[in-house]
């Protein structure tokens, strides 16, 4: 740990992390246990699925990973961003388990990847991880487990799909490319690349746009120009604003939300208050999360242009400009901007869940409108952490996949906790109507707080759950509410009720 004079903040926080590591870390079995059923087939080996997997290993229940790519794609995207990629929030926001270890507030890709490493190790996934190996397709058998593309793969009591947001690089055609005199790089591939004196464009305006002017910053580019569609809402890289704005239980729009509106425009924005979105709300998309942004604007070193990409030339793009408020495609005036170096901060193409069976797409029900926004209706024993989500304020690498993991094991352990479709389906309804006046779909936008209130809700709705809340919540006494379902069993056979393998994808309660 650091020096608690010299670095009291950076002491407290990994005293913090030592004692939640000691404390709600699941233990590893020992090398070559056997472990329980039910067994559980996750798909993809990011950060969601070895956490997952650590989780259902740590409590005693089998896994295997499923990753499309070698062993050199453990982690993810991670695995694939360049060297100099670090996390744009704070690491407390990124603890995606408990025996996570940060050494700093921003880690690195070296440090994320070493972490994830270090986790799939220790909980032994390193035999239960299958490389090379894309799944196209699940279904299930007469007694209802899961095959993951054949039976050779063995089979499965539940599903977990990792597979994330983002796969691909998505690299859009932009008329005359071919003309263009200068180099053209994707955000995520800039490894290795030099814009020292150069002029850098960057077209797009999120997340991968931060990265890209990190990169053109760090390499001291002459002059760096972001080329946006649309105003986009960006916040400090400060823990406490975002923190603070996650806790929005309602997560959407609401009459308070000029609140945080103004004090960003007022004290973050200040003389670029124009750069703030007038269209939409900040609770409506994810922001941009970045502290230099407007320094550099301010210095001249870096500038923010609205419009839209007409074509390449020789030397630049040439760039429709668009005043405030006007749409999209709209009228503007054209202008030339000078280049050396293009990097489309284009995002990357979402990787597809056609995998899953069919009926899990039928509207409209279909993802993001599943059952806690993760499990599709027909099927319980079928969990799709950070896959559906589209916008948010919060983390995608945090508590809630331990807490996903387990809501998952408890489904898959009780019958009476497992929801039938109708209820699912009750539950999706009335997040819509909650969200009636949200200007984005119910389950197009939350906030990390409304997601803890969803957890809440569905522990607290059916008291055949309440015992299983210590477990599902921190991970802990799992043996008690296990002892109490083997009881009910036996009750229910003696009823002469069904409690088949079959049934650990059919809900019985609400």
């Amino acid at each position: 740990m650091d020096n608690l004079l010299l670095h009291p903040f950076l002491f407290l926080y990994q005293l913090f992390q030592w004692i939640a590591d000691k404390l709600l870390s699941p233990t590893p079995p020992p090398p070559n246990s056997k472990l329980s059923r039910p067994r559980i087939a996750i798909i993809g080996a990011g950060i969601t699925g070895v956490s997952s997997a650590a989780h259902c290993i740590g409590h005693g229940f089998d896994v295997q990973l499923f990753e499309k790519e070698g062993r050199d794609g453990l982690g993810g995207i991670w695995s694939r961003v360049n060297n100099t990629s670090g996390l744009q929030i704070h690491s407390m926001m990124y603890r995606f388990h408990p025996s996570v270890q940060w050494a700093r507030g921003y880690p690195n890709k070296e440090q994320i990847v070493e972490q994830v490493t270090e986790l799939w190790k220790r909980y032994g996934l390193d035999s239960r991880t299958t490389f090379n190996t894309s799944v196209d397709k699940v279904t299930q058998d007469s007694e209802g487990r899961w095959i993951v593309n054949s039976e050779s793969n063995g089979k499965f009591d539940g599903i977990i799909a990792a597979v994330g947001t983002c796969g691909d690089p998505s690299t859009p055609r932009i008329n005359n490319q071919q003309a263009f005199k200068g180099e053209v790089y994707h955000s995520s591939q800039l490894t290795g690349k030099e814009a020292k004196g150069k002029k850098v464009v960057i077209i797009g305006g999120g997340a991968s746009a931060v990265e890209a002017l990190e990169f053109a910053t760090n390499s001291h580019a002459e002059h760096t120009t972001i080329l946006a569609r649309s105003d986009k809402w960006i916040i400090p890289r400060n823990p406490i604003v975002n923190v603070l704005l996650s806790f929005n239980i309602f997560g959407q729009e609401t009459f308070l939300s000029f609140i945080p509106e103004f004090l960003l425009r007022k004290f973050f924005y200040r003389d670029l208050s124009d750069l703030a979105p007038t269209d939409k709300g900040i609770f409506e998309g994810t922001p941009m999360v970045n502290s230099d942004i407007f320094d550099l604007i301010r210095s001249g070193d870096a500038e923010w242009l609205r419009g839209d990409i007409l074509s390449f030339t020789e030397n630049g793009l040439k760039f429709n400009q668009r005043a405030k408020g006007v749409p999209k495609r709209g009228p503007g005036k054209t202008v030339n901007v000078d280049a050396d170096i293009v990097i489309l901060a284009t995002g990357f193409d979402r990787p597809s869940l056609s995998f899953l069976p069919s009926e899990t797409f039928e509207a409209p029900y279909g993802p993001p409108n599943w059952y806690l926004q993760t499990f599709p209706p027909q099927h319980p024993s079928v969990c799709a952490t950070n896959c559906t989500y589209i916008n948010a304020i919060g983390s995608v690498g945090n508590w809630h996949i331990g807490i996903y993991t387990r809501i998952l094991l408890m489904f898959l352990l009780d019958p009476m906790t497992r929801p039938r479709p109708w209820w699912t389906k009750c539950w999706i309804d009335m997040t819509r109507l909650l969200k009636h006046f949200s200007p984005t779909g119910a389950f197009d936008f939350f906030t990390y707080l409304e997601l803890v209130w969803w957890f809440v809700f569905c522990v607290a709705i059916n008291p055949f759950r309440w015992k299983w809340a210590l477990f599902v919540f921190f991970g802990i006494g799992r043996e008690g509410p296990v002892g109490v379902v083997e009881v009910e069993d036996r009750v229910r056979e003696k009823l002469g009720l069904t409690n088949g393998v079959k049934g650990r994808d059919e809900g019985m309660g609400i």
